[in-house]
């Protein structure tokens, strides 16, 4: 299947069943993130284009046989807020699988009223926030759409506000914002997540994770929040139905 890959074993999601937006062999995203389990963006794009038509999607759709799955989740192979017909891909899956959508977006785009728009279609989605600042947004994200961390924050907060649906912030640490996490956790508190996700690079990365004590130290920041720590969460067991198209977009989880 070209669109359609998994079922991955997710730390956040349970038994995810992924649909890639993008769809390509190289990562086409809005960052160039120092973590990403893909590497280097090359392709960095921060227009929203049409990559996957509908149609296409829902020949996959119709294929799929019937399997245990708690998500279908959008993500793979870039950023899904840039696919131009986000919404009518969500509307397609739900015409094919009885199961609540989420989506994993970096909140490069969420400035923008029609990207709010569209995600307002899922059942859960899960926003990106990795840096307290500025400076730090540059030095670990690498964007290159042209919006400011508070601007990204705010599109965040007026979504929270039109979404009735679950909202889920993920917050990766590494060394350059380990320091960082009083201030990261104040900017949860504003925003008002249904969970807060705490990450470390565990995926193939160029960047070492954090330990599980580093980690616990971050998550006393947190404080009053519901909070998800990587290490202490559970992977179901799942096959996926095509190994090598699911590796390419979620490489293997370490041991650590």
């Amino acid at each position: 299947m070209a669109y359609i890959y998994g079922p991955v074993p997710s730390w956040r999601l349970g038994r995810s069943l992924g649909v890639d937006p993008i769809s390509t062999e190289a990562k086409i995203c809005s960052f160039d993130c120092i973590y990403c389990q893909l590497g280097r963006t090359r392709y960095p794009v921060t227009e929203r284009c049409l990559f996957v038509r509908a149609h296409e999607l829902a020949v996959e759709l119709e294929s799929l046989e019937e399997m245990a799955i708690d998500y279908v989740t959008f993500s793979g192979m870039g950023e899904p807020t840039l696919a131009a017909n986000l919404g009518e891909l969500v509307e397609t899956v739900r015409r094919y699988v009885p199961y609540p959508i989420a989506i994993l977006t970096n909140a490069s785009l969420m400035a923008r009223v029609e990207v709010r728009h569209d995600l307002v279609c899922f059942d859960l989605v899960v926003v990106k926030v990795d840096a307290s600042n500025e400076g730090l947004f540059r030095r670990i994200n690498r964007p290159f759409a042209n919006y400011r961390v508070e601007e990204i924050i705010e599109g965040i907060r007026r979504f929270r506000e039109e979404f009735d649906g679950r909202l889920a912030l993920q917050m990766m640490f590494v060394q350059a914002n380990r320091d960082r996490a009083a201030e990261m956790a104040q900017i949860a508190r504003q925003l008002q997540p249904d969970e807060v996700q705490l990450n470390t690079p565990l995926r193939p990365s160029l960047v070492e994770p954090l330990s599980p004590a580093e980690m616990g130290e971050i998550e006393a920041q947190f404080a009053g929040l519901s909070v998800r720590n990587v290490y202490q969460a559970e992977r179901p067991e799942v096959a996926p139905l095509d190994e090598e198209a699911t590796r390419r977009r979620k490489p293997k989880a370490s041991g650590k």
